[in-house]
């Protein structure tokens, strides 16, 4: 082993016992969290400027510090399905009122493709403020490899599914297949299994009263048992932090990143933006917002170093109910509908940001109210069609472009600050559905104001 290689692993054990001294100082998972990301930057960067870019030794550490990093990640997703079944399972047997979920489903999705329309509207102006264009954008062989990446393995898949294919994909016909997310569209599919299964303890408590608490017992024993469960995996997320940034620092390239500077700044300005848009539907709502995004710090943390929504679920419910205040079944309705429809940074901003970007290639008029109308409108209702894919992002664009009679070339010409916009994406994207869920708390009058109260 190379002992330069040697020397930044055991720099990284050291940084990593450095962050679990901040345990012994009473901090809480917040400071930690931010502690751990800016270590991480600054050892990223450290070895980049020793090392320079695109280096061996770079590489084979960032192999290494996967370990902890992605090693975190795999172990929120681990728990993603079973605290998504074990939650919705548990609040719909609380609820005593099955009629109540028609209501959380409506407020929850409506507030997500609100959002997601408001996203494009402003990705759409941040781009014509910043006059971005794809022309002149050269194509080099990482973008040629991108493009045919995204021929073969992404176009069929999008175009696979129509509207009604895609309503039956929710359906779940075998519910141990959906646990272990055998398709896109699992996670949806476990929340609607578990409501049912829910819906049916109920049915069960009002015939057979006897069994019927024996089955609530049994729930609310897992769900118990599940919650530690997660408390145990979160209270690792300063250590996944620092490693997931140590590795963003020194992979980012910063000459592709001075080159593709406007569309990074418009980008981060339209990210930027709709965070405040969040924080006016939660002021409209009732809640202090600053208040509201103090608490949710750590959760938009870790889905910007992550770049997952999906693992962001679990830190995501727990958030809402242990600091919010927002009842479980809207917890884990918000958070499990938010990784999968209406993702405001990926499915909102990014395509509308390509597809007025593309227009004037092809002769469309970008500045056109009636398409840009048309655009809008199409980024809405496709935001549904990207849930629970990965790479959600490109998804969006490849439904999005098409559909407006739009080249996709620009997706693969974007590949070398993809992982830098993605992050501010991602922690949007979690934002929206956080946003989502105590919205529709606050409006059925069940957030639980002693919580958010509480520092």
């Amino acid at each position: 082993m190379h002992i330069y290689l040697i020397i930044n692993i055991l720099v990284f054990i050291a940084l990593l016992f450095l962050l679990r001294q901040t345990g012994k100082k009473q901090w809480s998972l917040s400071k930690k969290t931010l502690a751990g990301l800016l270590i991480g930057v600054i050892f990223g960067f450290g070895l980049q400027w020793i090392y320079g870019v695109d280096n061996a030794v770079i590489s084979q550490s960032v192999a290494w510090f996967n370990v902890v990093g992605n090693g975190y990640v795999q172990l929120l997703q681990m728990i993603v399905m079973p605290l998504i079944f074990v939650s919705i399972l548990s609040a719909v047997a609380k609820l005593h009122n099955a009629a109540s979920l028609g209501k959380i489903s409506f407020l929850t999705i409506g507030t997500l493709l609100l959002t997601t329309a408001i996203a494009a509207v402003i990705g759409i102006v941040m781009t014509l403020l910043f006059g971005l264009s794809a022309e002149g954008l050269v194509q080099g062989a990482k973008e040629t490899a991108r493009l045919d990446a995204i021929q073969s393995n992404y176009v069929g898949k999008v175009s696979d599914l129509s509207l009604p294919q895609f309503i039956l994909s929710l359906i779940p016909k075998n519910p141990f297949a959906e646990l272990a997310g055998a398709n896109p569209t699992s996670i949806i599919s476990v929340v609607i299994f578990a409501a049912f299964l829910g819906v049916a303890a109920l049915r069960l408590l009002n015939d057979d009263p006897e069994k019927g608490e024996r089955v609530l017992r049994a729930i609310d024993a897992a769900q118990g048992w599940m919650m530690k469960l997660v408390r145990l995996v979160i209270q690792l997320t300063p250590y996944g932090v620092l490693a997931l940034m140590t590795k963003m620092a020194a992979s980012s390239n910063i000459h592709d990143l001075i080159q593709l500077g406007g569309f990074i700044v418009a980008s981060y300005l339209a990210i930027a933006l709709m965070f405040a848009v969040h924080g006016i539907l939660i002021g409209f709502s009732g809640l202090n917002p600053f208040r509201f995004f103090k608490k949710i710090l750590p959760v938009l943390t870790f889905a910007f170093t992550s770049r997952s929504s999906a693992a962001s679920i679990p830190f995501n419910v727990e958030t809402q109910t242990q600091k919010i205040g927002v009842p479980e079944v809207i917890a884990g309705f918000s958070a499990s509908f938010g990784a999968t429809i209406g993702q405001n940074g990926c499915a909102g901003i990014y395509p509308a940001m390509l597809a007025v970007m593309v227009a004037p290639t092809v002769g469309i008029n970008p500045f056109d109210p009636m398409w840009l109308a048309v655009l809008v409108g199409v980024v809405t209702i496709s935001s549904a069609g990207v849930a629970g894919v990965g790479g959600g992002a490109t998804f969006a664009a490849l439904i999005v472009l098409p559909a407006l009679g739009l080249p996709i070339t620009l997706v693969a010409l974007l590949i070398s600050i993809e992982p830098l916009i993605d992050m501010g994406r991602t922690a949007l994207n979690v934002s929206g559905s956080m946003t989502a869920g105590t919205v529709t708390s606050q409006i059925l009058k069940e957030t639980d104001k002693a919580v958010f109260e509480t520092e």
